[in-house]
């Protein structure tokens, strides 16, 4: 990386964690860009370039999130189920505490700012039929052996497909969140989550499959 895209990234970030910043102090919609641009010491217009709206600002690592199950399914072992290389990838974050499943302490807050957006509850939304979308690519584009049809998945069930697959996975972030917010300890809601999202991604692989092998998988022990 060479010394104009390192400094590139450093306003980047110095700017996302001063918005950052005034949002949780704050509330999203009581900031305006002007001041966010203001507290990074740079000026609107510089925000703008890096972030083209001021829900980027929030979500700024929106774009990685948005790719991130469509790069589990096309870059799994050939062979693996894309619904085991998700629930694995999943049940390795809760047990790593990841930090962008907000087990630390300030998650609440973060999520209590969206909660009272309408505006962040919508990109919430938008990223969310995103991640779907990108995961109906790679599906497509890198198919699972289907107990009807190995290697036949086209755009239609690989929709349905990538529906199912990354509802699950959002309904198990979403639950974590709601346990931590209603003041449930992270680390017992952390292994509920896991062991709930571990027979649940099970389940969709029994069906997508004629045989079983790959829904063996031991829950990991508590880090």
């Amino acid at each position: 990386m060479g010394l104009r895209e390192i400094k590139k990234k450093r306003t980047r970030t110095a700017i996302a964690d001063a918005a950052l910043g005034r949002f949780l102090e704050h509330g999203f919609d009581q900031v305006t860009v002007a001041e966010v641009a203001r507290h990074a010491g740079v000026s609107t217009n510089t925000v703008f370039n890096y972030f083209p709206t001021k829900e980027d600002l929030f979500f700024d690592r929106q774009a990685e999130a948005e790719d991130h199950l469509a790069a589990l399914v096309r870059d799994r072992t050939r062979g693996t189920c894309p619904v085991v290389a998700v629930r694995d990838d999943l049940l390795t974050a809760l047990q790593q505490e990841h930090p962008m499943l907000g087990l630390q302490p300030g998650a609440s807050a973060f999520w209590q700012v969206i909660q009272d957006s309408p505006a962040l509850r919508a990109r919430e939304r938008e990223i969310g039929e995103r991640i779907e979308a990108a995961l109906a690519t790679a599906l497509t584009e890198h198919p699972p052996n289907t107990a009807e049809a190995p290697d036949s998945a086209g755009p239609p069930l690989s929709a349905l497909l990538a529906g199912t697959i990354a509802g699950t996975h959002r309904a198990a972030l979403r639950e974590l969140r709601r346990r931590i917010m209603s003041g449930e300890p992270p680390a017992h809601a952390r292994d509920s989550i896991a062991s709930a999202a571990l027979r649940a991604f099970n389940l969709l692989c029994t069906g997508l499959h004629a045989r079983s092998e790959q829904t063996s998988h031991e829950l990991p022990a508590p880090s």
